[in-house]
């Protein structure tokens, strides 16, 4: 589990990058439409950073090429992604943020949050 910040850190609309260790790649962590999601942070098509992307519901576009990508399952909506990006589950306890990594991927299925405080 990683600390991400405080949930008024993060206003609605925006997304933060975070470092989750060697073992894994940068994370995306988004809030939009009244939820946190967090997804691999390299969008699938190219090295591009979908932290960096624009956010529209529940959708971010690679700033790069324009690939969207569903912030729920990681699949792509559209080229010239092809490939999904991996979800990771998102908590809140005591109005911090964290994400838990994932550790298994399995393309095209989001990953549900811990029982805790859950927020997307």
């Amino acid at each position: 589990m990683i600390p991400v910040c405080r949930i008024e850190d993060l206003p609605e609309g925006e997304s933060v990058r975070i470092e989750a260790g060697d073992a894994t790649a940068p994370i995306a962590v988004f809030h939009t439409d009244g939820a946190f999601y967090a997804i691999d942070d390299t969008c699938s098509h190219q090295d591009a950073s979908l932290s960096d992307g624009w956010l529209e519901g529940c959708y971010v576009e690679c700033p790069l090429h324009a690939a969207l990508f569903d912030l729920r399952s990681g699949e792509p909506t559209c080229l010239p992604a092809r490939k999904p990006v991996r979800t990771h589950a998102v908590t809140v306890v005591d109005g911090m943020l964290y994400v838990h990594p994932a550790t298994q991927i399995v393309p095209g299925q989001p990953v549900h949050a811990a029982p805790e405080e859950a927020v997307a």
